[in-house]
């Protein structure tokens, strides 16, 4: 009875704390106190609430730290944790007596605290799932009855109603929100004294409710409803920050992307696209610009459609209660229209007598727009080689800007250029007349410049082109070369050492054979075994720098699989391991017979080591696709470590203590001359290499 009367208060004393509207955080940690206090015998307890990305993060427990670690940094992923997964799904209570026997929850947890027993409930209402709440012990089962359970579920139903309530308070925050919002905006534009101002503060607005700088209005040009007259891009927009703002009109001008801009327009309706990988329609073209989703709003101001205005997100989750933001997204532009309605009316009269004064200028920017849009540097010489002009991208050495070089002799602004390439060249395209190209070593900085040079207007144009990095480049190539001649000398070197190598072998063994050194025969064993050891490595290593092609036959991989695998079965009989060969109908290939048994003898040897006695080795081909044969050796081992899978094929690199570190070089190389790919998929259940022979050429 007292029992009873305890929890009858703490379920009281809960329900005064939710109608007081409390902090979540404060009301769940009560519901957890509880839990724990009403079933002693679990020594955790943990509410876990749902994130966007589908998991459930921690958020109130006991005890505050598990083998130090706090209960807000773990994280359950229903598509890990099975008994999580079925929780959500039945939304039902379920309570596992031996963890030991049922697969369903996640072991690592389960090993890491030593969970015996577990309980796991959905805090749900009316259909609703609001997050998790777990219970376990450590190393102990809870042994809980049903009336445990019973009591727990009680607790959790608060802690559903408390989520509950606290949804309801956020909610209606964000109301009041929204209209704050609404107010702010009406009360700004109502001050905007421009167009680009009101566009402005509307995408500002935008911005903070879709969470994106990437918002565009897509303005009807007055005369022709049908025609899309300009783009006005958000300040903070990629593209406005890169220069790129042609962006959206390209976007527009792709056929599928304008028909939706049409029926915008036409419906005077919202489109949302949350995902446009799923309308391929368009997203064989946005895939380029890496839109993830659309929302097109339309313009409209006392019934007139002035034009929609598109805004594009990069990431999928960007908008995280899309209704709501949508709606909130549309009463921003229809606060917005009327005043950029007015505002354009203005700014149309102003631009009457703007549009003549940039007809004036329009010819020389155009020329000038053109020389800019060199992307090498251009300047010109007046016949006493005095810079006339000079365009962005021309580099100036010591620092000089376009000011301080115009009006001014190049030879009296660079003097240290006299007598130089560019010095004489440039004196014979204004005394001869003639076109010079011609390339020079720069004075001032490690720099190479290709130069041409033609007369113009009794002066020397000049385009100037920077060629340091193809410089370097044949520097790299003639480096190369170099090398590859060093690698050829090295080649026959190795060769060379093989023949005292040979002699001093058989000297030992004849040695071997006089009883009078017998004492002295594992000695000789020994030195003989390091020379063959010697010669080994020489060979692996001049095999994996053989870059020479292979003489390839038309052969059948099969029938050279088929061939070896007596030796493989015998080599695994004696190891106690087994070899299974699937072999598929594949084509003949162009193939070495010898270097591809001297891949599949490296790899084999390789899996079999890897793995303890029982298990199987399996070696397999099949075609893939029209143009693809592929072999692969799949062993049952431990699996590469990620570190040591980085450097796999890297010569004089090995885990084996007798090892060379030459074997996957040699395969690598082997397959490099058959224009083979290796692959490889690596996991605790083993290791498989993929090597993959390609038809076409």
């Amino acid at each position: 009875m007292v029992r009873e009367q305890t929890r009858y208060s703490r379920l009281a004393q809960i329900t005064e704390i939710i109608k007081k509207k409390s902090e979540l955080r404060t009301m769940l940690q009560h519901v957890v106190r509880a839990i724990s206090e009403e079933i002693v015998q679990c020594n955790a307890v943990g509410i876990f609430l749902p994130q966007e990305d589908g998991t459930f993060k921690g958020f109130a427990g006991k005890p505050d730290l598990i083998n130090g670690v706090s209960i807000d940094t773990q994280v359950i992923d229903p598509a890990k944790d099975l008994l999580a997964k079925e929780v959500i799904e039945m939304k039902q209570t379920i309570y596992i007596a031996d963890t030991s026997k049922d697969h369903r929850p996640d072991r690592q947890p389960v090993d890491a605290f030593k969970v015996r027993s577990l309980l796991a409930l959905p805090i749900s209402f009316e259909e609703e799932l609001f997050g998790l709440v777990f219970l376990f012990d450590y190393d102990r089962p809870m042994k809980l009855k049903e009336s445990d359970i019973r009591r727990v579920e009680a607790y959790v139903n608060m802690a559903a109603i408390a989520i509950q309530n606290a949804n309801h308070l956020l909610q209606k925050d964000h109301l009041i929100v929204e209209k704050q919002l609404l107010l702010d905006i009406t009360s700004e534009l109502s001050r905007c004294s421009s167009v680009q101002e009101s566009l402005d503060k509307c995408f500002f607005y935008l911005g903070r409710v879709l969470r994106s700088d990437n918002i565009a209005v897509y303005l009807l040009d007055p005369c022709d409803k049908q025609k899309i007259r300009s783009t006005v891009l958000s300040k903070d927009s990629d593209e406005a920050r890169t220069g790129w703002d042609t962006t959206h009109e390209k976007i527009q001008a792709d056929p599928p992307y304008q028909a939706i801009i049409e029926k915008v327009i036409q419906t005077k309706t919202i489109t949302f696209i949350p995902d446009v990988q799923a309308d391929r329609a368009i997203s064989n073209y946005v895939d380029h610009f890496n839109i993830k989703n659309l929302l097109i709003i339309p313009f409209v101001s006392m019934g007139e459609v002035l034009g929609v205005i598109a805004v594009v997100n990069a990431k999928k989750n960007e908008l995280h209660d899309c209704t709501s933001q949508v709606q909130l997204a549309q009463s921003i532009v229809d606060a917005t229209a009327p005043a950029f309605s007015n505002l354009q009316y203005t700014d149309q009269l102003e631009s009457l007598v703007e549009e003549r004064t940039k007809e004036l200028a329009a010819v020389n920017e155009k020329v000038t727009s053109i020389i800019e849009g060199i992307k090498d540097g251009f300047f010109a010489l007046d016949e006493n080689f005095v810079f006339t002009y000079v365009n962005k991208h021309q580099f100036l050495p010591k620092n000089k800007t376009v000011n301080d070089v115009l009006g001014k002799s190049i030879w009296a602004v660079y003097p240290e250029s006299i007598g130089t390439v560019m010095y004489k060249e440039l004196h014979r395209v204004l005394e001869e007349g003639l076109s010079v190209q011609f390339e020079m070593h720069s004075v001032y900085e490690d720099q190479w410049h290709e130069i041409v040079a033609y007369p113009c207007d009794g002066g020397v144009c000049c385009l100037f082109k920077n060629i340091t990095e193809k410089k370097k480049y044949e520097q790299e190539i003639k480096r190369l070369s170099s090398l590859d001649l060093i690698g050829q000398m090295a080649a026959g070197i190795s060769h060379e050492i093989r023949n005292p190598m040979t002699t001093v072998r058989g000297f030992l063994q004849l040695l071997q054979k006089e009883s009078r050194f017998e004492d002295y025969h594992h000695y000789f064993k020994l030195m003989i075994e390091e020379l063959d050891r010697a010669n080994s490595i020489i060979t692996e290593f001049l095999s994996m720098g053989n870059t020479r092609t292979s003489d390839l036959e038309l052969l059948d991989l099969n029938a050279i699989i088929h061939g070896i695998t007596p030796l493989i079965k015998i080599d695994a009989f004696s190891q106690n391991k087994i070899v299974e060969v699937d072999t598929a109908d594949i084509p003949k290939l162009f193939l070495n017979r010898n270097e591809i048994r001297q891949l599949l003898i490296n790899l084999y040897r390789n899996g079999l080591e890897a793995m303890n006695e029982g298990q199987v080795l399996t070696i397999r081909t099949y075609k893939e696709g029209d143009d693809c044969v592929v072999m692969t050796v799949q062993d049952e081992g431990t699996g590469i470590q990620p570190e040591i899978l980085e450097k796999l094929g890297t010569p004089f690199f090995t885990t084996k203590d007798n090892g060379t570190g030459l074997g996957l070089g040699v395969c690598y190389a082997i397959a490099a001359r058959h224009h083979a790919k290796i692959d490889i998929q690596t996991s605790s259940k083993g290791t498989t290499f993929f090597i993959k022979f390609h038809l076409k050429p």
